[in-house]
């Protein structure tokens, strides 16, 4: 009877802790989630409450840890103080605040207020679709550096694809350039001389920092899932080039015949000092230094004019409050009135991304769906697919790049007059816990320049039918 007593108060013991505590999860998990997220992690921990807890608190959060939230903001307060002190210069005007058509300002004014960053006139663009081109083009203007060189990439490896790269990092260095280096701990690790890699680097005398580094224990604990998937170089301040590929051999050290195809902007100008700001954030959460002209006084920035294209750079990821990158697609999709294509290795969308292309298809406007027949990545591959009727049904044109390339480019024109390049896949990892950081051209020649790329993408791409697709 003792035993039967102690059992019973036993398991009203543990059925009331199971419901206090679904009952505080009950309203601290749907707190600032999406519907879906939030009905997914309730019934997780409901079903198996330990084990849903405890995955709850290890990758329950999209977001960065308070510390780096904290640095996040901080850099963003340097940023808007750095812009306003930009924009009461008079020799600043012209590039920091030019007249705006009306069909740019909302764009201008969303981005800004997302990122904190204004559009920059005065710009040259040059778009790069061959990728060991893309790279030689990078080790010539790191060899005309004369004051600094950043480099910030998800994947560095260096190997023979990538060597001149790191000659030329070298060949800086060794005549007082300061050089330094960030590379994503998981997306880097993996490939082989990762460790030689470093070991390089410490010889050289180049100072390099893994960002994101793994962490399973202590208060600096790091989750797997939340990476750096930018990819930037800045040379003086001046020369500039992010996109969608890494620093690494082509064919990513794969055992299969797979290999890729990527698209990288070249940016001369003002606009350079954008893709600067992004670098520096990441620099100061992983060092807790802020690179200005007391730190690194090499790094001072003078933005000088080196054509006429109006261009703005966009940060995202998990140290914002918002998906910006996002917000940024659904919006230019929703303005679309007569073309839209997009090029794009990962096509997982969310509802949002979803309604905005297919009604755009509805209401009559061109879009074109360029990914790949291959995919790298066996669940991504067969979800995106999994699209595929929908959107045909709303009249999209759906593109395969023909095996054994991957098409990796991550790109979005939208009419005649602005076009994106970036970092950012189309799917929940870009939009809610990558950091990823893209360019926005409000300019009918680089539309033009990327339209005539997308339309090789498509020679060499299979369109996809509906009745063929169904069967």
């Amino acid at each position: 009877m003792i035993w039967r007593l102690s059992w019973d108060i036993d398991a009203l013991i543990t059925i009331v802790i199971f419901w206090i505590v679904g009952m505080v999860l009950l309203f601290m998990v749907p707190r600032n989630r999406k519907p879906s997220s939030a009905t997914a992690w309730l019934l997780l921990m409901f079903v198996i409450p330990l084990v849903g807890l405890i995955i709850f608190f290890l990758i329950g959060s999209p977001k960065l840890s308070k510390r780096r939230r904290a640095m996040q903001h901080t850099m963003n307060d340097t940023i808007v103080k750095a812009v306003a002190e930009a924009q009461s210069r008079d020799e600043f005007d012209s590039l920091l605040e030019p007249p705006l058509p009306p069909r740019y300002k909302p764009f201008v004014k969303l981005n800004t207020n997302l990122g904190g960053l204004p559009a920059f006139d005065g710009n040259a663009v040059e778009l790069l679709p061959d990728y060991l081109a893309a790279l030689e083009c990078i080790a010539q203007e790191i060899d005309r550096a004369q004051r600094f060189v950043h480099i910030e990439y998800f994947a560095l490896s260096s190997d023979e694809d990538t060597k001149s790269v790191f000659a030329a990092m070298e060949r800086a260095h060794q005549r007082g350039v300061k050089v330094r280096v960030l590379l994503d701990h998981l997306g880097s690790h993996k490939y082989p001389n990762f460790k030689k890699m470093r070991k390089w680097f410490t010889e050289a005398g180049i100072e390099y920092h893994l960002v994101l580094p793994l962490r399973f224990f202590g208060s600096r604990y790091t989750r797997f899932d939340l990476r750096n998937h930018r990819k930037i170089v800045v040379i003086d301040g001046q020369v500039g080039f992010t996109g969608s590929q890494n620093m690494i051999k082509r064919n990513y050290f794969r055992k299969d015949s797979i290999y890729y195809d990527e698209l990288v902007a070249k940016v001369t100008g003002p606009i350079a000092a954008q893709l600067e700001a992004a670098f520096r954030t990441d620099w100061y959460s992983e060092t807790g230094v802020l690179l200005n002209t007391d730190t690194a006084p090499e790094t001072a920035l003078v933005p000088m004019a080196a054509g006429d294209i109006l261009c703005q750079v966009l940060p995202s990821g998990s140290g914002f409050e918002s998906e910006n990158n996002l917000k940024l697609f659904t919006s230019l999709i929703h303005a679309a009135q007569k073309t839209v294509v997009i090029s794009n290795p990962y096509f997982v969308p969310d509802d949002s991304l979803m309604t905005a292309i297919t009604s755009a298809a509805l209401r009559g406007v061109d879009v074109k769906l360029i990914n790949s027949e291959v995919s790298d990545q066996f669940l991504v591959g067969n979800a995106e697919r999994s699209y595929y009727e929908d959107l045909l049904h709303a009249g999209v044109k759906i593109y395969q790049y023909n095996a054994p390339i991957l098409l990796h480019s991550k790109t979005m024109s939208i009419d005649d007059d602005m076009a994106v390049i970036g970092s950012s896949n189309l799917d929940m990892r870009s939009f809610q816990l990558n950091l990823e950081v893209t360019l926005i051209c409000y300019a009918s020649e680089v539309v033009a320049d990327l339209r005539q790329i997308e339309a090789n993408y498509i020679r060499k791409s299979k369109q996809v039918n509906l009745g063929e697709w169904k069967t």
